[in-house]
């Protein structure tokens, strides 16, 4: 009998001993000690973030742009897609884990907007329009409206396209620019800027406009060696930002963070030397100054 109470007695405090167990596990899954966080050890990590927590991230980028982001096979190359390595590696997550996504320059904020893609790294201008659809890392780089033109055109600036055809993107920057301030031009539409420079080569179009470090990437191709040339007179800033959804403050902040650091520790210089940089144009500096306050 005394050995039945002793077992008994020492049931309960096995009983109890669990119970507070599970009432501290309870209390931790508040998201207080998960190991979901986003480094402050209060909060549960959300967006870009989460996903990257996750080891899988999904990344819109450009297939057809020389230099930037450019596709062969199911291979991606460029300098978007080099930037896109380094935001995965800020958010500790492996080069492997990233998922190209093909985008064009009218579906980047539906994407975004949809879930197609956690972040869009695609020659990407900031803007205030785009701004109230989708939140903005960057800018990371800051380039300039121009125009690409046949080796004897005489077009020598913007003014001198009226009647002229010229051919850019559905939903760009650049083609906007051009029906708002040189409605004299005849503008032709393409979903990508590869068919413009088809349409150039071919001799349907007088011009490409885009921004010039785009251009100069299709003129540095092979294929239109002595063909094309970039006018050289930048009408325009496009400051390149890293998109994602309206509302992920906290992955916006710490994309920035992450760019400041590739800044500091020449990952950023080294992005650009290794894929643009082969085109002879030096690595600019990245002012971090400049970078946007996360909405």
């Amino acid at each position: 009998m005394r050995m039945t109470r002793v077992a008994a007695t020492a049931a309960a405090a096995v009983l109890a001993l669990t119970m507070a167990a599970c009432g501290s596990d309870d209390d931790g899954g508040t998201g207080t000690g998960s190991g979901t966080g986003t480094g402050t050890g209060d909060t549960a990590a959300t967006g870009v973030i989460a996903k990257a927590q996750s080891g899988t991230l999904k990344v819109g980028v450009k297939a057809d742009q020389p230099g930037l982001g450019l596709q062969t096979g199911t291979a991606y190359e460029g300098f978007d897609i080099e930037m896109a390595k380094i935001i995965a590696k800020g958010l500790g997550m492996q080069e492997s884990g990233i998922q190209y996504v093909t985008t064009v320059s009218a579906n980047r904020e539906p994407y975004i907007q949809q879930g197609t893609v956690d972040l869009v790294i695609a020659t990407y201008t900031i803007n205030d329009e785009r701004k109230t659809k989708v939140n903005f890392a960057g800018p990371y780089f800051v380039a300039g409206q121009d125009l690409l033109v046949p080796t004897d055109s005489t077009i020598t600036a913007p003014e001198q396209l009226d009647g002229k055809k010229v051919c850019s993107v559905t939903g760009s920057t650049p083609a906007k620019r051009i029906q708002e301030n040189y409605k004299g031009a005849q503008l032709q539409l393409f979903d990508a800027y590869s068919k413009c420079i088809t349409a150039l080569a071919g001799g349907q179009v007088d011009a490409v406009t885009t921004d010039d470090i785009i251009l100069a990437g299709y003129a540095s191709q092979q294929q239109f060696a002595g063909k094309f040339k970039v006018v050289g007179k930048p009408f325009s800033e496009e400051p390149y930002g890293i998109g994602l959804a309206k509302d992920d403050k906290a992955s916006c902040d710490k994309i920035n963070e992450i760019l400041k650091a590739a800044a500091a520790d020449g990952s950023y210089k080294a992005a650009w030397d290794n894929t643009l940089g082969k085109s002879g144009t030096p690595a600019p500096e990245l002012d971090t100054s400049k970078l946007t306050n996360c909405a």
